[in-house]
């Protein structure tokens, strides 16, 4: 699974990557999760507000930080 977290850094950003790794241990998985910072690249997935998930090459979502519990769901 590739899993990637577009966004500039921001505290939400952040918040995102943290929740994406908690949700990931909760699932006994130990993928690894890969910050892309650069604009250029985020606009290449269509993504227009940060933070964003994507999986796969799919964008599940942007522009919110979902529940531990919705990311769980994602990541299944």
């Amino acid at each position: 699974m590739e899993i990637k977290i577009l966004g500039s850094g921001c505290p939400n950003c952040i918040r995102l990557e943290k929740t994406v790794v908690e949700a990931l241990k909760g699932l006994g998985k130990e993928e690894k999760v890969e910050k892309v910072t650069d604009y250029v690249d985020i606009v290449s997935y269509g993504v227009m507000s940060t933070p964003a998930l994507v999986i796969d090459g799919k964008v599940i979502f942007s522009g919110q930080v979902p529940s531990l519990q919705k990311i769980t769901e994602y990541l299944k």
